[in-house]
């Protein structure tokens, strides 16, 4: 098979005219920071994932970390998270001057190991943060269960999870129905939909979404809609330090727009990695993605397992010069300079799965607009670098 003429990219966000329109409505409107789209935004996200209340943020960082807030997390508290993660979910529990407790994931996937938990709970523990890594949920209900048995509460970080479903009580429904406490979205171009950047917070807790509205806009009593339309002068106050975390409406706009696709966005997605499934049958030593009975992913991104005998850089460098963009496996944020400073993490258990995932894995392009031309080339490019580097090594499979 010969190359396509342009080069494959991991990922690709899905945008036309419909977005460009949504902004352009935003723009003659002559309100384009946080004002009426971003309210929309917000009801249309809330209804769609089934949540009660959903807060707009400039991000899923500032949302991990109001999420934080509001539960009281702060200094000197622990949050037991997990390494194997970007490092945005570890470094928000160090902006409330918390320590996260690392546990691993598991050995057949990049989630949370819901029973190392409890051996990592202490006097200390304010909250459980876990990552519907990649878009595939973790095992939440296992997770929920010992933050309820515990008394301590749950963060979903769902960056990625936009359009995942999980199988709850017989029935699917889609991650940010609020099963944690809160859940925390990003629309990072990376991610299913984007709004160039920006973030989503979901809860069924009136009180935590309150607090989130005052805290994205500076602490501010009066909220710029509501004095906007105001018949009478009115003083705002600052009853408390608050951030400037506001998405703007240009991005809403976007996002709804986007918003509008998601179900055809997941469905693409969805049909691509069952290619990939298939097509991955015949490459010896591959261990393709694992979706459990009871989830479905979005696949925001395709990760794969190399065999222990590659060299991760080489195989990717391989299919670089080839045209196809891969990615390394997830970062493991205890492996990072940030965190070399002693005090800055605690162990709560080994990481020892995490590490291999992050040497021994790769994420493969997928996006919604991908062809099936593309998804070939792209495994045969794979089969090709490791045939060339089984060849080299004296062997052709794991």
């Amino acid at each position: 098979m010969n190359a396509p003429p342009m080069q494959i990219p991991v990922a690709k966000p899905l945008l036309d005219e419909l977005e460009v329109e949504g902004v352009r409505r935003a723009l003659l409107s002559g309100w384009v920071t946080q004002g009426p789209e971003v309210a929309a935004f917000e009801g249309e996200f809330a209804a769609l994932v089934g949540a009660p209340h959903a807060c707009a943020v400039s991000n899923c960082t500032t949302a991990l970390h109001l999420a934080l807030l509001a539960l009281g997390v702060g200094l000197g508290d622990e949050v037991i998270t997990v390494s194997h993660s970007f490092i945005a979910t570890a470094n928000a529990v160090r902006y409330c001057g918390a320590v996260p407790v690392f546990v691993d994931i598991e050995a057949d996937g990049f989630n949370m190991d819901a029973s190392l938990i409890e051996p990592a709970i202490t006097a200390r523990t304010k909250a459980i943060l876990c990552v519907h890594q990649l878009g595939m949920p973790c095992d939440l209900a296992a997770i929920v269960g010992i933050g309820l048995r515990h008394g301590i509460p749950v963060v979903e970080d769902a960056a990625c999870a936009i359009g995942s479903e999980i199988l709850w009580d017989g029935r699917w429904e889609k991650i940010g129905r609020p099963r944690g406490d809160i859940a925390c979205f990003s629309f990072h171009p990376r991610k299913v939909i984007t709004t160039g950047d920006g973030g989503m917070l979901t809860t069924a807790n009136p009180e935590y979404d309150r607090r989130f509205r005052l805290w994205r806009q500076h602490g501010m009593s009066v909220p710029d809609t509501v004095r906007h339309g105001a018949r009478d002068v009115i003083y705002e106050s600052y009853p408390e330090l608050g951030y400037n975390y506001r998405m703007t409406d240009l991005q809403a706009a976007l996002g709804r727009g986007q918003l509008q696709r998601l179900g055809g966005i997941v469905a693409a997605r969805r049909r691509l990695a069952d290619e990939y499934d298939k097509r991955l049958e015949d490459i010896p030593g591959i261990t393709p993605p694992f979706e459990p009975e009871w989830a479905r992913s979005n696949w925001q991104s395709y990760c794969v397992v190399l065999p222990r005998w590659t060299d991760q850089r080489a195989i990717m460098q391989a299919m670089l010069a080839r045209g196809v963009s891969t990615r390394r496996g997830i970062m493991n944020a205890h492996a990072e300079p940030a965190y070399d400073a002693a005090g800055s993490f605690r162990m709560g258990s080994s990481l020892q799965h995490g590490v291999a995932a992050q040497r021994n894995a790769i994420i493969l392009p997928l996006y919604a607009q991908m062809s099936d031309a593309e998804l070939a080339f792209v495994v045969e490019t794979l089969a090709d670098a490791l045939d060339a580097a089984g060849a080299g090594h004296g062997r052709a499979s794991a």
